[in-house]
């Protein structure tokens, strides 16, 4: 007989998961080959997934649920699952932030991460030099679903210009980033205004900040430093992130002219380039 690993539900979110998917296909009578047939992938993968080796995307959750007929229940499973492979410092921010009616953000160096496309969301995180990705891409893109509830949270985000000129990756992906920026202009629930270096000396040049509003708890404020993230409810730092933060809307652009800027840039500085004269004579 099979040498079969046997998880510690407890242990993790994607211990559970495994543990979980494990007992469902065993209850359907599949084996893992039989049921990586049934959702379009392979039977090693399930297997790697039951024994925690491996972190399950979305699509692979949904189309368990879809062929194990379990009512969700792994949907509903890897969003907590994706969750824990964010860096354990920031995984408490991340909670607050999914529960959050009213973010804003001042953003100095790069897009915002609720607002990143997944190829910019890559090459910003592989500077870390991390071992699993794959899986912080796909935590980071599990944080923006909050975009697309029926009640999403009411996110303003001022963003200086450095993070459009900034080029991170390739020229096609900040121009992709950017048009993606675009695509929020005819949303009520996002706006994105842009602090433009005409403005100077400005409320935040310590750095970029980000404050969470919610129905029932106190406000927090959110930092960063080079190692890890820092919330506090304190009310007197409360108090002056937001005159910061309205200061900085004060000096950015509308949100229209800050869409003009971004377009701007998107066409100048990352648009199609001609190819060289082969011709040409230096």
């Amino acid at each position: 007989m099979p040498n079969i690993r046997r998880l510690d539900p407890t242990a993790s979110p994607l211990d559970y998961f495994g543990s979980e998917l494990r007992r469902y296909r065993e209850s359907a009578g599949l084996s893992q080959k039989e049921l990586g047939d049934c959702i379009f992938c392979t039977g090693s993968l399930v297997g790697q997934i039951e024994t925690a080796h491996k972190v399950p995307t979305r699509e692979f959750a949904e189309r368990a649920d879809a062929a194990l007929m379990t009512d969700g229940c792994f949907s509903r499973l890897v969003g907590l699952v994706l969750r824990s492979q964010l860096p354990t410092w920031f995984q408490a921010y991340a909670e607050m932030e999914a529960k959050a009616t009213y973010i804003s953000t001042y953003q100095a160096q790069l897009v915002y991460g609720l607002l990143q496309t997944p190829e910019y969301a890559r090459a910003v995180l592989a500077t870390g030099m991390p071992d699993n990705l794959d899986d912080m891409v796909a935590a980071r893109l599990e944080r923006q679903r909050i975009l697309k509830r029926e009640q999403p949270p009411l996110t303003l985000v001022v963003l200086d210009e450095a993070a459009l000129h900034r080029p991170i990756g390739s020229r096609e992906i900040m121009r992709n980033q950017l048009a993606h920026l675009l695509s929020f202009r005819d949303q009520r629930w996002v706006n994105i205004q842009v602090l433009p270096f005409g403005a100077g000396e400005h409320a935040s040049l310590v750095g970029s900040f980000n404050a969470l509003r919610f129905d029932d708890d106190p406000e927090i404020v959110y930092t960063e430093d080079m190692i890890s993230g820092h919330m506090t409810a304190n009310p007197d730092t409360v108090r002056e992130a937001a005159r910061r933060y309205a200061s900085l809307q004060a000096a950015a652009f509308s949100v229209r002219d800050s869409a003009a800027l971004i377009a701007r840039v998107m066409e100048e500085r990352y648009g199609e380039q001609p190819e060289p004269d082969q011709h040409a004579v230096a």
